[in-house]
């Protein structure tokens, strides 16, 4: 027995007193007293008589029993090492562990603690990514706008459309909708730090936009990698000393074919570069009713466009910020390249001047600001949910405003540079076949896969020609494809974290085989005309069209145009100049919407070639562009049937963002919730 250190010699002045003391005051005798809970035993044989040692050893057990040695001396506390964000008494404990407290009783005897265990449900859910790197994002985006129609339809619109005169509609478009909407998708993701579904707590009626945008990309990832495995195909067949496709001694060729362009009367041949397109590659057949078989070649090209996307995204941004490095910068060096060699050849100055020479006529015709409005919408990449998804794991505070601006500049003036390149080659072509540059210029696949392979047939040293281009068409596609898978994984990995984010990697690979498996159906001998209707109507179009006018109106409207002005200004720290809020609010709904307009006003049945698709054929397309456009008045629908109350109650509840709009995982800290009893299991 030994007196407490903090009191010194002194003792309590009574015991009956310092008995109803709480357990934890210094002044309770089993602080006051550090009795052993073994006493040492005394020796009566050696020590002191019989009765001596019996006094002795009664004394002590009185002691003990006095004290409460025994039973109220508190035990040792361990403390265990707090995890950030949690608190000792009463607060969050790392998910899936007990933890116990000891409570006192409140009672003047000394009764037992009660123990209160806490058992917390398993929610571990792993922390959500951002960008590992200071231009991850920036390269991201690049990689991303910058894609196939950039090189192959742009330049073919612009000489199509008067040349230099299409810049004027071009840039309009630009300025009044293009990059407003650019940036407010980006915006969006910064301040929320979700996908493409979660950013609609903000205006709840129309989460039915980021699920049409989530249906869109998912039609869009299925057949736009088709162009990926092309592009390996063609790769593939150029590690050669000789073209397969630069003469017509290959056992696919038929006796039509000729490869000496300086024949005038050509109505009766077809070129190698044709033959190899259609009886090597494809082995087309004569309609959509006729699918045939699978090419197993494009099978396997398929696949590894498949597999390369799937290592590109798996790992997360991270990762992926990592692979952009290369991706986005590989196309510019491939393109510098091509541009010196273009523009040295015979013919370049005049397929140069029809590109930039302008036809101020053609900007009375409607279809002129037509195609210029659709090539901002398609060659942006909007309404697709990605830019959200890429947006979502920025740092709160960086500043979206100017990498938005950035990113836009690059990818225009990326466009007109790559026309440069594309129309120098288009006119050494013309002047090798004798024919106009307007007959040689083609558009989307026929450019990519026609013109200039049958263009560097031509050139010394062909397969080395070959090699940079289709490794470039290569390169545009496979990041703007999985850029576009991010933004679908994002989307649902975010709506469900607990479910999905801590399988990811198996949920990313779910979703590859599901799209190799569907898109095993352009790849067949008939797959061609199955390529043609995705793409003409399944993601893009009214479809695209339809979604980004709501998705603009429910920013500018529904959530309010002024409140995400601030947001911005919150992320940014200063806000933007008040032309992006008459953009928002006026401009682009009123671009957007009248572009939709004279689309289907314009629309005309599907047709590739000669051939024109059946009826069936026809509705299977309208099927795939409604079941994005129906989602939106849809869930809206739903929404409001589901809801409890009144009319009023109910369209506010529709309208008005959710409570926990700015839980930003990426943003500043947020004051926690407790938990509720119900968290809590008392014994």
């Amino acid at each position: 027995v030994g007196p407490h250190p903090a009191l010194g010699n002194k003792a309590p002045a009574s015991t009956q007193s310092s008995r109803s003391l709480p357990i934890h005051s210094p002044l309770h005798p089993a602080r006051v007293f550090r009795v052993r809970r073994r006493l040492p035993k005394v020796s009566c044989r050696r020590s002191l008589p019989f009765l001596t040692c019996a006094v002795a050893r009664q004394t002590a057990k009185l002691l003990s029993t006095w004290s409460g040695a025994e039973n109220l001396r508190p035990a040792p506390r361990r403390s265990a090492p707090k995890s950030k964000g949690m608190a000792a008494n009463g607060a969050r404990t790392p998910d899936g562990q007990v933890s116990t407290e000891l409570h006192d009783a409140p009672t003047s005897n000394d009764k037992p603690k009660t123990l209160v265990v806490k058992v917390q449900k398993n929610r571990t859910i792993p922390e959500r990514e951002k960008w590992g790197g200071k231009f991850d994002f920036l390269l991201s985006c690049i990689g991303y706008a910058i894609g196939l129609g950039n090189v192959w339809r742009f330049p073919y619109l612009c000489g199509k459309n008067g040349g230099g005169a299409f810049l004027i509609p071009y840039f309009l478009t630009l300025i009044f909708a293009g990059m407003p909407i650019f940036l407010l998708e980006c915006s969006l993701g910064q301040y929320t730090s979700v996908g493409g579904l979660g950013v609609w707590k903000l205006a709840p009626m129309f989460k039915g936009v980021g699920l049409a945008a989530a249906v869109l990309s998912f039609w869009l990832n299925i057949y736009y990698v088709v162009i990926i495995a092309w592009a390996i195909y063609y790769l593939y067949n150029s590690f050669t000393s000789e073209l397969p496709w630069q003469s017509c001694d290959n056992s696919w060729n038929t006796e039509s074919c000729s490869s000496n362009y300086s024949v005038v009367n050509a109505t009766n041949l077809t070129s190698p570069v044709v033959e190899f397109w259609e009886r090597n590659m494809h082995q087309l057949s004569v309609g959509l009713d006729q699918p045939g078989e699978i090419r197993p070649p494009l099978a396997i090209t398929l696949a590894i466009a498949w597999v390369l996307v799937y290592f590109c995204i798996w790992k997360g941004v991270s990762w992926t910020g990592k692979v952009v490095y290369f991706s986005a910068i590989y196309p510019y060096v491939m393109l510098i390249i091509l541009f010196f060699r273009g523009v040295t050849l015979p013919g370049a100055r005049e397929g140069i001047l029809f590109y930039i020479t302008p036809n101020f006529s053609r900007l009375s015709d409607s279809e002129v600001w037509l195609d210029a409005a659709t090539q901002i919408f398609f060659s942006y990449g909007l309404g697709l949910g990605s830019l959200v998804a890429l947006g979502s794991y920025n740092t709160f505070h960086n500043n979206i405003y100017r990498d938005s601006i950035i990113v836009c500049c690059i990818n225009s003036t990326t466009s007109m540079f790559a026309g440069f390149v594309i129309f120098s080659i288009v006119g050494f072509m013309a002047h090798v076949t004798k024919r106009s540059i307007a007959e040689v210029a083609a558009s989307g696949p026929g450019l990519a896969f026609l013109a200039y392979p049958e263009a560097v047939t031509q050139l010394p040293i062909s397969p080395l020609w070959s090699i940079l281009f289709f490794s470039m068409l290569l390169m545009l596609g496979i990041d703007s494809q999985f850029c576009t898978v991010e933004g679908f994984i994002t989307a649902l990995v975010d709506e469900f974290p607990k479910l999905l984010r801590g399988r990811r990697e198996i949920f990313i690979a779910v979703v590859c085989v599901i799209s190799y498996l569907i898109g095993l159906s352009t790849i067949t001998q008939g797959g061609l005309y199955v390529f043609k209707l995705f793409d003409y109507y399944s993601a893009s179009g009214m479809s695209l069209l339809f979604l980004v006018f709501f998705e603009t109106v429910s920013i500018s409207w529904c959530y309010g145009v002024n409140r995400f002005f601030e947001n911005i200004g919150e992320m940014v720290g200063h806000k933007p100049c008040l032309w992006w809020k008459l953009c928002w609010s006026i401009f682009t709904p009123i671009i957007v919407g009248g572009v939709f307009l004279f689309s289907a006003i314009q629309m005309t049945p599907l047709k590739m070639g000669s051939y024109v698709f059946p009826k069936w054929g026809q509705g299977v397309g309208w099927l795939m562009a409604l079941s994005s456009m129906i989602l939106i008045p849809g869930y809206m629908g739903y929404l409001f049937l589901t809801s409890k109350g009144s009319l009023k109650q109910r369209l506010r509840l529709m309208t008005q963002p959710t409570e926990d709009t700015k839980c930003r995982e990426n943003g500043p800290e947020q004051p926690e919730h407790g938990n509720t009893p119900s968290d809590e299991a008392y014994m």
